[in-house]
């Protein structure tokens, strides 16, 4: 693999340091190969007036040496290190940056309070469904919120307090006392009511970084979530004030083995979560996402797009699917006759009024079509189940949780029993009228994707006539239809069975 096509990133914040080293895949995509955390927390070594201390400098030089070490090995020369409100705040910046760049080779670019803003609204418009919200990243030493409409950055603030700053100000040992969580809650409060843009605003709230991440671990084991991946992932208003009251019954010890929860982040989670939790209160909000990428990428999504002059992707999903179309060597021109087959097949069910499907089941459909049978990319023989896990557990960045597994139950579609297996942990998540249509789209394409078995696209028309018996489909074809005939004859009693007719299935030249 060429060098050229691996990125790197040094995140220099005021609790952790991080380097992320990237692979750029064939789909532009950008990978994670390398995540080196280190738990510096630069901001104890501020001094009151504002002045990074020596031990502090120490700690700062010494890690990003240790991850010298890392991006050398790599033969990666063109490192970014970026740093936010500890270095940003220090009155001393001048005298680390020149010894960082003298001792490490490494050049900080100091971010400015926009910029980080910027970032993770960036960040967030480029990797998830919302095309309007607020966003709040709660660092060590600062805590930066956007509020964004019709994907456009509207409005950014950066508070010069973050989880760490927020600890020391109002916590002496090491959980707060009553008296203290009262008075962290007031100067919260106080603080984000400056803020005439977030009041009352009841939009979604999409969390970035490190505290919002630990708390989303917490819920996911509480519940016992039963699929991978944090990005995307929602809670509700009582979920925050239900985590919030769990990890303020527990003692410091206890609080260390929380599962989901950095040992490193036990004393700072419990102001983080009073501070998700205040936020919703005043957005008037019941909503709450969580968005993985942040920062580090909204830095990335900015040099990558300056070749296309935008930074904001037209289309978050269609992205993604065009990565998975990459990744999995998927045939879009295949994809496209069996989408148009799938398509008039449900529409002339639906106008014969055999079945009733909305616009968002077609949309499912649609997304169904295109990842069709992608398991066969790992197997052939098991390809329904490699089909199922991979969406399933795959971050598709524009797709929440529910709708991707909604997706994956169409693409993987063989039977009603495999269908029930999938399905089987999810099964809360749906009503029964709900898994009924999605087993019926999953027959559906099953029956679409055999009349273009030979991938010749040889269908030129479909027409359905009904009666109390049976649906009759005429097939008009381009060639030769003995192997898609034989195909959907085999396959055509998944969806009998589903809509409780016979199908009699005719073609003729056309």
């Amino acid at each position: 693999m060429l060098d050229r096509e691996k990125y790197a990133i040094i995140d220099i914040g005021s609790n952790t340091m991080r380097l992320v080293i990237y692979l750029r895949e064939k789909s532009g995509r950008l990978k994670e190969i390398e995540n080196v955390k280190v738990v510096a927390r630069l901001r104890n070594f501020l001094s009151n007036d504002g002045v990074l201390m020596e031990e502090g400098i120490h700690v700062l030089i010494d890690t990003l040496l240790s991850f010298r070490e890392v991006t050398n090995h790599h033969l990666l020369h063109d490192v970014k290190c970026v740093a936010t409100a500890t270095i940003r705040q220090a009155k001393n910046q001048q005298a680390i940056t020149k010894r960082v760049n003298d001792e490490t080779d490494f050049s900080i670019r100091i971010l400015t309070e926009y910029e980080e803003a910027y970032f993770g609204y960036l960040a967030v418009v480029n990797t998830t469904p919302f095309n309007s919200g607020i966003t709040i990243d709660i660092g060590g030493g600062s805590t930066e919120l956007t509020y964004f409409h019709d994907r456009k950055l509207m409005n950014d603030h950066s508070f010069p307090f973050g989880a760490l700053s927020l600890k020391k100000q109002f916590i002496k040992g090491d959980i707060p006392t009553e008296a203290e969580l009262i008075a962290l809650r007031k100067f919260i409060n106080q603080q984000f009511c400056t803020l005439e843009w977030v009041k009352d605003k009841n939009l979604p709230i999409i969390g970035i970084g490190g505290s919002a991440r630990n708390m989303v671990q917490i819920h996911q084991e509480y519940i016992s979530y039963p699929i991978a991946g944090v990005h995307q992932y929602l809670m509700n208003k009582d979920d925050i004030i239900q985590i919030n009251q769990y990890l303020q019954t527990l003692t410091f010890s206890e609080l260390q083995r929380v599962e989901g929860l950095s040992k490193d982040r036990a004393d700072i989670i419990i102001p983080a979560v009073e501070v998700f939790h205040q936020l919703i209160e005043i957005v008037g909000s019941n909503h709450f996402a969580l968005s993985r990428k942040g920062l580090r990428d909204g830095v990335f999504f900015e040099e990558l797009t300056k070749e296309f002059g935008i930074s904001v992707f037209p289309n978050v999903i269609e992205e993604s699917f065009y990565e998975l179309a990459t990744d999995y060597n998927i045939n879009l021109n295949h994809v496209f006759h069996v989408t148009n087959s799938a398509m008039m097949i449900t529409q002339l069910l639906n106008k014969a009024g055999v079945i009733s499907t909305s616009k968002e089941d077609e949309i499912f459909l649609k997304r169904g079509a295109f990842v069709y049978n992608l398991g066969t990319y790992i197997d052939s023989e098991s390809s329904s189940q490699h089909t199922f896990y991979l969406l399933a557990n795959r971050t598709i960045d524009g797709l929440f949780h529910k709708d991707r597994i909604i997706v994956a139950l169409i693409a993987s579609y063989t039977s009603k029993a495999g269908f029930k297996r999938y399905v089987a942990p999810y099964s809360q998540w749906f009503s029964k009228d709900e898994l009924a249509t999605y087993r019926i789209l999953g027959a559906i394409l099953k029956f679409a994707y055999s009349l273009n078995a030979t991938k010749r696209n040889i269908i030129k028309s479909i027409e359905l006539n009904v009666d109390q018996e049976a649906l009759f489909f005429s097939i008009k074809c381009h060639h030769d239809w003995k192997t898609e005939q034989y195909q959907v004859e085999k396959q055509k009693k998944h969806l009998e069975k589903l809509l409780k007719k016979q199908i009699i299935i005719s073609f003729t030249e056309g």
